[in-house]
């Protein structure tokens, strides 16, 4: 029964961090990375790899421990929240897959880590993301899993170049474009459970009154 439940607890760990990483989507930030990093030295690259990664993990970690105190401040429910985040994954995928670009981003006004870090790497999905894994799972799991995808995540920026240079560019968008339809897929399985939840409790209190 043990090793049953600590098998149960590594596939989850590992689901948990693999969908943050994707949520992430560090093959689509690596051309972005490269370009508004373009001339400086490799030290310099990869010291804005390093502050880039610790900043989405402060924001990270922040939303893991704030994010539900903060929802129930403003009264919002976690079966709305679900619905809300799903849309949002859903137009991140829809995002990588298609090429749109559905935000604004100004590159001139931060330094090239800092938008990297975020909107990029952190952005909305990843917060809701946190937000409803910490939820489900609980802080320890996500907080060790948001570490693991962001030790995969600097690992990648970091040899970014590297990379380009080994699969192309091409290969990079592929990836990416795979990771939104995976995105997209998360976003519509949050959508039909938040939805169903809302909707048992809604008719359960409807059912009570009647």
């Amino acid at each position: 029964m043990t090793s049953i439940g600590f098998t149960m607890d590594i596939i989850s760990f590992v689901s948990v961090a693999l969908s943050i990483f994707l949520v992430m989507n560090p093959f689509s930030s690596i051309p972005t990375f490269l370009s508004i990093t373009d001339g400086v030295d490799h030290d310099t690259l990869r010291s804005y790899a390093n502050r880039a990664v610790v900043v989405a993990g402060v924001l990270l970690f922040a939303f893991i421990f704030i994010g539900e105190p903060l929802m129930s401040l403003f009264g919002v429910t976690m079966e709305s929240f679900r619905v809300a985040g799903g849309v949002i994954l859903v137009l991140m995928g829809a995002e990588l897959v298609f090429g749109l670009h559905l935000g604004k981003m100004d590159d001139k006004k931060d330094a090239p880590w800092i938008i990297v870090a975020t909107p990029i790497m952190t952005g909305p999905g990843v917060i809701t993301a946190a937000i409803l894994f910490t939820q489900e799972y609980g802080y320890m799991e996500v907080v060790l899993a948001g570490l693991l995808a962001l030790l995969a995540t600097w690992a990648l920026l970091r040899l970014s170049p590297s990379i380009v240079r080994l699969v192309g560019e091409n290969a990079l968008s592929i990836t990416s474009k795979i990771v939104g339809l995976l995105l997209a897929a998360l976003g519509v399985e949050y959508m039909f459970q938040g939805a169903n939840e809302w909707a048992s409790m809604y008719w359960g209190v409807t059912s009570m009154l009647v």
